[in-house]
């Protein structure tokens, strides 16, 4: 069935022939590097950490050579930042239950990993794709969505506040709300950023709003993206081209 997550929303938020070229001509765009997979081994320890299971650093050890294992042979990987991840890693580890006590003092675990595929309204045949991180109550009847995120030493305030950034957890409140049948007043969302270089610290939660105002403005964006694939407008974005990380496609064979 088609669906959009919001990493494709990105994508097409970035630059809409970027989109089309990753996204529909399957021309490989972002393969991944050391830093993802330090991401994705991270991520698996926090949901053991999560739902209590043993895990060691040893596990940690080796869910990151692996995830290093499966990058593509022609991602170049620096040794010293992988031997620098490997301790970073080991020092996050201990901080992570301590953080999640801190923060949410009482809480219980309802979910990891949790699957959205959600009908979009107004959107027939299509659907939100996308899994929660991280779900917990606390005894004030709140439910938390939370998404964890690997870092160097933190965000910045311009990164915290960036709509698109933001816009992740609006969506994913959005849905569950939606999918569990839940009022979206009951649900807060956050992000728990996983830090790499910092002293102290190293994992740290923070909220992010998602009101109605927000919610819609996120959902707007969503259709619009979808109106414009849906009829294949795929208009570039220049200001992508050499802006920030820029586009790895920037004066190739397909968009010269």
């Amino acid at each position: 069935m088609p669906h959009i997550s919001y990493s494709e929303l990105k994508d097409w938020a970035f630059c809409a022939f970027y989109h089309k070229l990753t996204r529909v001509e399957k021309i490989d765009g972002f393969k991944g590097n050391a830093f993802t997979a330090f991401g994705t081994a991270m991520h698996s320890v926090c949901e053991k950490k999560l739902l209590q299971e043993a895990v060691d650093e040893d596990f940690f050890t080796q869910e990151f050579e692996g995830c290093l294992e499966a990058l593509d042979d022609d991602i170049e990987v620096d040794d010293r930042l992988v031997t620098d991840m490997r301790e970073q890693g080991k020092q996050i580890m201990p901080e992570i239950q301590d953080a999640l006590d801190d923060y949410f003092d009482e809480y219980e675990v309802l979910a990891v990993e949790m699957p959205l595929m959600e009908p979009i309204e107004g959107e027939e045949g299509y659907r939100f794709k996308g899994f929660i991180d991280a779900i917990v109550s606390t005894p004030d009847g709140k439910v938390h969505i939370f998404d964890w995120k690997t870092c160097s030493w933190g965000w910045d305030a311009r990164k915290r506040s960036d709509a698109l950034v933001t816009y992740q957890l609006t969506l994913y409140k959005h849905f569950f709300a939606q999918k569990m049948n839940v009022n979206s007043k009951d649900v807060e969302t956050h992000f728990a950023l996983l830090k790499r270089t910092a002293k102290k610290n190293r994992v740290e939660f923070f909220r992010v709003t998602s009101g109605p105002k927000k919610t819609q403005n996120a959902l707007k964006l969503m259709r619009t993206a979808l109106y414009n694939i849906q009829n294949k407008r795929y208009i570039k974005n220049r200001l992508s081209c050499t802006g920030g990380y820029g586009c790895k496609f920037y004066k190739t064979e397909h968009c010269p």
